[in-house]
């Protein structure tokens, strides 16, 4: 039986703070009691592919984290928490998918809806290739870490 809880962290560590999530996913745990650590499976890749429908099932939430520009459309906040909902058409140009479309693969795959899903999105400014993580970005990180904090402890 899977962990009641998933968090995902997607990114590409290459290009500076495109490594968010995966730095998310790797820090998370630093910050988690031996309970909380035993309630949530970590979860790191390049990108959301039509595979991690698998990853889903069995979960009573799901965390999606992942670098943005803009926070969601706040360009001055360090993250930004969103609900996500299953999108209702798929796009055909990528095998990559967004969250929303992974949710819609796992209906199409499995009949029913996907758990309570949530994208947590860490504002970045620099993903050039070869670069660092800003100083920017890692405080974004920081307190998008402390956020999650009370998200592993609700129910």
């Amino acid at each position: 039986m899977p962990a009641p809880l998933l968090v995902f962290g997607w990114g590409n560590a290459s290009r500076g703070d495109d490594a968010l999530g995966p730095l998310f996913v790797q820090r998370l745990p630093l910050l988690l009691n031996a309970g909380q650590r035993r309630r949530v499976e970590l979860l790191e890749d390049y990108q959301l592919q039509v595979e991690h429908v698998l990853d889903l099932a069995g979960r009573h939430r799901v965390l999606f984290v992942d670098a943005s520009v803009d926070a969601n459309g706040d360009a001055t906040a360090p993250f930004a928490v969103a609900p996500v909902v299953a999108a209702q058409a798929a796009r055909a140009a990528s095998h990559a998918l967004t969250p929303a479309e992974l949710l819609r693969v796992y209906r199409q795959t499995t009949g029913s809806d996907a758990p309570p899903c949530t994208l947590l999105a860490i504002r970045g400014e620099c993903f050039g290739l070869g670069e660092p993580v800003s100083d920017a970005a890692a405080s974004n990180l920081d307190a998008a870490l402390h956020w999650a904090r009370g998200w592993v402890g609700g129910s």
